[in-house]
């Protein structure tokens, strides 16, 4: 019975309903603290049934005080995952000996302290500066200097990125910040600023944003979408079809979520492209997602198919309906093996070649 119930596709109350049945014994392992028992009488009996719901739900357990135990469920950076994870804990039944936090909270900073090896961060050895960009005006990109040995990049980027996870909080550092670069104190080229000041400056840069956006006019613009061709490297071609007076908006900071539906099919037999069958029901799923995601005040970029790949586009002021009108159709089509990307793109930089066309 018990692998027949992990078979089966679990929802929020669902979980929460076999949580209760389990939580006065987990309790008890995180209140004695033994992390091999953590892991292995609560994290792997746990993994399995989030997983039922969702993939890419992580976890972080501890004593919040004495008497409290707290989960803390975490997307580990994937902004798709986010929304899944606020209404999962938004459905969690209240407990008096544990509390449930979505995604990792902001922390004092003189509690931050990250070790990795010989590394050490804290709010003494990191500093920022901002890089303005003429062409990017409402970008932000940020340097991130580390006053201390930066030979291994790859292990001082990592560590920095741990400490400004546990200091802004977890969305925050993955929505506020656009794009940054780690370097030593040598390779600085401006005012070093002190790390506790950034909190600061991501709040003065969003409140700048919002005013600046806030009476944008919605990009309404009549619909006019181009057939463009071209040859891929392996000589396939590639077809798309692409609304390029919306790729001129003025105003597209506003919209500044870019989300890529991707639908892998067989086209073997058809040089790369989608046969008869494959294309008309790709050409169903997308009209029936650009209708929901039009009425939820999402814009349709256009599409791209080549190489057995389908791509559908789409730009929003937020990330949280989108992602699950693409776990929708990921999880109700699993034959075209689909997946999709949400990132942060305030000048839809992604379609830079689209943009050469307009």
């Amino acid at each position: 019975m018990e692998g027949k119930q992990l078979e089966e596709k679990l929802d929020y109350r669902g979980f929460w309903n076999w949580f209760l049945t389990k939580e006065q014994d987990f309790y008890k392992i995180v209140e004695q603290g033994d992390q091999d028992a953590i892991e292995k009488d609560f994290f792997d009996e746990i993994g399995p049934r989030l997983n039922q719901i969702n993939k890419g739900y992580y976890f972080l357990t501890g004593m919040s005080d004495d008497s409290i135990a707290e989960l803390i469920l975490t997307a580990d950076g994937e902004i798709s995952n986010i929304v899944f994870i606020e209404e999962l804990i938004a459905a969690a039944p209240q407990l008096d000996h544990w509390k449930f936090t979505s995604l990792k909270p902001a922390q004092d900073i003189e509690k931050v302290n990250v070790t990795m090896g010989e590394y050490q961060f804290t709010k003494e050895n990191i500093f920022f500066y901002s890089n303005e960009q003429e062409e990017y005006p409402d970008e932000i990109d940020l340097v991130f200097v580390y006053d201390g040995n930066v030979e291994n990049k790859d292990a001082v980027t990592t560590g920095i990125c741990i400490f400004l996870d546990s200091f802004l909080g977890e969305l925050n550092f993955a929505t506020q910040i656009d794009t940054f670069t780690v370097v030593g104190r040598d390779q600085a080229q401006k005012e070093l600023v002190p790390i506790e000041k950034l909190k600061d400056f991501l709040l003065w840069r969003e409140r700048e944003f919002t005013e600046k956006y806030k009476s944008v006019k919605r990009a309404d613009m009549e619909e006019q979408f181009s057939i463009l061709r071209a040859s891929l490297n392996n000589e396939k071609p590639l077809i798309a079809c692409m609304n390029l007076p919306l790729l001129n908006y003025d105003a597209k900071a506003s919209y500044p979520w870019i989300s890529v539906l991707k639908f892998h099919y067989n086209g073997e037999n058809n040089d790369g492209l989608p046969e008869k069958e494959d294309f008309e029901k790709l050409g169903e799923i997308e009209d029936r997602a650009i209708e929901d995601l039009k009425e939820k005040g999402y814009l349709y970029i256009g599409r791209e198919t080549a190489d057995n790949i389908k791509e559908s586009y789409f730009a929003g002021k937020d990330f949280r309906e989108i992602s699950k009108v693409f776990k929708t159709i990921k999880d109700n089509h699993p034959e075209y093996n689909t997946s999709f990307r949400i990132f942060k793109d305030k000048y839809w930089q992604y379609f830079k070649y689209y943009n050469n066309a307009v």
